[in-house]
């Protein structure tokens, strides 16, 4: 391949430009590993044999205008959310960039919740959500693209609503846009190429055309990087304790008022004024979980953070912002959920209404919603 040649060439796994003279540079390969098909940058080769992941920063109004871009375009948007982290992967404004372009929602990662969840009571609850932030939709599907649930209703969500249209794929990191994307890919493509993916964040670096065999082509954007969201403010080595691979086993506590919960290191629940009653906790099951006494939090935390109360350990909380703290109150009778982006949800069980504190890192969005369960 003549640099000529190598400089009109994507990644087969990310979609960013090849180029063989820096390691430092999205997109480096070495010159020796250009006669390779497919033709993969070095981070992506890392990250599909080592699970490991360079230090790549993309700029974040360069995913803003890739967006924005949409609105000139006849397509079909699909909209990819997770439905573990619904109000931190959902693209606020999504509305404006896509203009008069039809948007359908995925609902990815339901294999994460609970056994038995009732799934016609999870659309209404998704459609009630999505309608209070604003997003019109023509459809949408519940699936699990890495378990292959729902993934037919996907395609025909697809088929019914794309028309005539290219096929935009959009959605924060970490939510399995790529993941989708490769079934779409294996079942309706005779493309051998497969994207790259990882629980790291931002693994797609620019724009992926996959021609479709009418002519038209799947779009896969990059994520974009919130940093409202736990998922990205953590040390990397914490990824694999906060992103949950298998269904939740809810944890229940009985807790008076004055009582306090630990998350690891990542969050603290106070529970300030109310009748006893019992929260539960839906959260990665690799997490650990402290109950104390809330007039020995402070000591317990100073004592503990990063050994006992871990992840993320000592030298990792050095990279993270320091708590904040948000006050919430729970109104008598309502079925509510305490949402903290990226790292998952408290259910208050009880009808007596509660005051609540929650701490965890500057800038990560916790707040208060309908039960999802």
């Amino acid at each position: 391949m003549t640099k000529q040649q190598l400089e009109q060439e994507a990644c087969a796994g990310c979609g960013v430009k090849l180029q063989t003279e820096s390691t430092d540079i999205p997109g480096y390969i070495p010159a020796s590993t250009l006669d390779r098909e497919p033709v993969i940058c070095q981070r992506c080769f890392r990250i599909k044999n080592y699970n490991e992941a360079a230090s790549v920063a993309i700029n974040q109004d360069d995913f803003l205008k890739l967006l924005g871009g949409i609105a000139a375009t006849k397509s079909l948007v699909v909209h990819i959310v997770d439905l573990f982290d619904f109000e931190g992967s959902l693209i606020s404004g999504l509305q404006r960039f896509v203009g008069n372009n039809p948007v359908l929602l995925v609902v990815n990662k339901i294999d994460l919740l609970p056994k038995g969840i009732n799934l016609n009571r999870l659309l209404n609850w998704v459609q009630k959500q999505t309608k209070a932030q604003g997003l019109l939709t023509v459809g949408i599907v519940l699936c699990s693209a890495k378990r292959n649930m729902g993934f037919e209703r996907v395609i025909e969500a697809i088929s019914e609503h794309r028309g005539n249209r290219d096929v935009y794929v959009v959605g924060a990191t970490n939510v399995g846009k790529s993941t989708l994307i490769n079934r779409l890919i294996r079942d309706y493509s005779d493309l051998e190429r497969e994207l790259t993916t990882s629980r790291y964040p931002g693994t797609t670096l620019d724009a992926i055309h996959i021609p479709l065999d009418d002519g038209n082509e799947i779009i896969d954007t990059p994520g974009i990087v919130y940093s409202h969201r736990m998922t990205e403010i953590v040390p990397r080595g914490v990824l694999q304790s906060l992103l949950p691979d298998k269904p939740i086993k809810q944890l229940v506590y009985q807790l008076n008022s004055q009582q306090t919960l630990f998350i690891g290191a990542l969050a603290r629940f106070d529970f300030i004024e109310g009748d006893r009653q019992s929260f539960s906790l839906y959260i990665s099951n690799a997490l650990p979980v402290h109950r104390t006494k809330l007039e020995r939090a402070e000591e317990l935390y100073a004592e503990h953070k990063g050994v006992m109360l871990a992840p993320p350990t000592k030298e990792q909380l050095e990279e993270m912002p320091a708590w904040t703290r948000h006050r919430l109150t729970i109104k008598r009778g309502s079925e509510t959920d305490v949402f903290i982006s990226g790292l998952g949800w408290i259910h208050v069980n009880g009808d007596s209404g509660a005051l609540i504190d929650v701490y965890v890192p500057k800038g990560i969005r916790v707040l208060l919603r309908d039960a999802l369960i």
